[in-house]
């Protein structure tokens, strides 16, 4: 009697948990691309397809045009909340995900390192089963990317990055959405990155074969992205038949590129190697001198905050910058992701080329 009752008891919880229930879980009509991320968490683009890449692009670019183009009221989290833990600040994340889900009709709640000391006063583990039983989803921005990791193992809802040591896959989803809406496609572009091998970095390396393109990294000795993502990269390149580059030279990665894109040379909580940083990133500000290496229909993203030396204001002010659209899109894309992990959503926009 008592291994029943113990059975009752995990088929009860794997009801209420739709992240180990099988694909066919998902009630909604079937879409174009037949994906379905309900009840998945989201902590790395490398955990996703190309096909439910393109299926989260497909899905921002519907929620834009039917809300802000055709102005209709979609209140698809209606009754739903969500628990946003910030060890740290951010503007963009903050904000697209508060806007995004009050748009949607839902209920967000702001908790800062004030309101909740992660694995401090209460562990991951109770963290993770309290938030569970009173939201419908938590999105995350914390130091140490393993706090995910553990979340996701105690939590019964989906799991959202909203940035960590390792990866950022909200902004780069936003970066995609962006370089869509301007170029038509994605397949067959070539992206230089310079800078950093941080976080961002590591997002772009885990997608950017999957959907077609190719990749150009200039990062300083000692600065180069992490190794394992690298070894992962490389294989998506041989999979996918893309191009991969990695050297020290800026204008090498900005030749016949397509997308710069550069980052802070500064996090949050590496501001005592400030003196060393500046130092080792000297020649890897993006300037017209180094837009000339590349195609001729080069743009430019930031994910902003942005700071001169990164990039000189000629190029983060020209018309070829497109750091505010990619910022707005922040919002469409976070609003993409929640509605896809939370709800059988099926876009009405005819799916995008990519």
């Amino acid at each position: 009697m008592l291994f029943n009752l113990k059975n009752l008891y995990r088929i009860t919880k794997l009801t209420q948990n739709s992240k180990h229930l099988p694909r066919h879980f998902c009630r909604g009509p079937p879409n174009q691309m037949n994906v379905c991320l309900k009840g998945r968490d989201l902590l790395t683009l490398q955990n996703y397809t190309a096909d439910e890449l393109k299926y989260l692009l497909w899905v921002a670019s519907d929620l834009k045009q039917r809300i802000k183009d055709k102005g209709e009221y979609l209140p698809l989290m209606q009754g739903k909340s969500l628990a946003m833990i910030f060890e740290k600040r951010s503007t963009r994340t903050r904000l697209s995900a508060e806007t995004g889900f009050a748009l949607l009709g839902g209920h967000s709640s702001f908790l800062t390192k004030q309101d909740i000391h992660l694995g401090t006063n209460e562990s991951l583990t109770d963290t993770a089963r309290v938030l569970s039983s009173m939201t419908n989803a938590i999105l995350a921005r914390v130091y140490k990317h393993n706090d995910l990791d553990l979340m996701t193992k105690e939590a019964t809802i989906p799991v959202i990055n909203g940035l960590s040591d390792l990866y950022h896959p909200l902004q780069i989803l936003a970066d995609y959405l962006t370089l869509q809406e301007h170029y038509g496609g994605l397949n067959g572009l070539t992206i230089a990155w310079i800078g950093d091998g941080n976080n961002v970095l590591h997002s772009i390396m885990t997608s950017a074969a999957k959907l077609g393109m190719h990749l150009r990294i200039a990062t300083p000795k000692g600065f180069e992205p992490d190794l394992r993502i690298t070894k992962v990269t490389e294989q998506y390149s041989k999979e996918y038949g893309t191009r991969l580059l990695l050297t020290t030279d800026p204008l090498e990665a900005a030749n016949g590129a397509n997308v710069l894109v550069t980052d802070t040379w500064i996090s949050m909580g590496q501001e005592e190697e400030k003196r060393r940083r500046l130092k080792a990133f000297q020649g890897y500000q993006i300037t017209m001198q180094t837009v000339q290496s590349a195609a001729s229909n080069w743009t430019f993203l930031h994910c902003l905050p942005r700071k001169p030396e990164e990039v000189d204001d000629e190029v983060f002010y020209s018309p070829r910058s497109l750091v505010f659209q990619e910022a707005e899109n922040r919002k469409w894309t976070i609003m993409a992701v929640m509605v896809s992990l939370l709800t059988d959503y099926s876009p009405q926009l005819q799916m995008p080329t990519f």
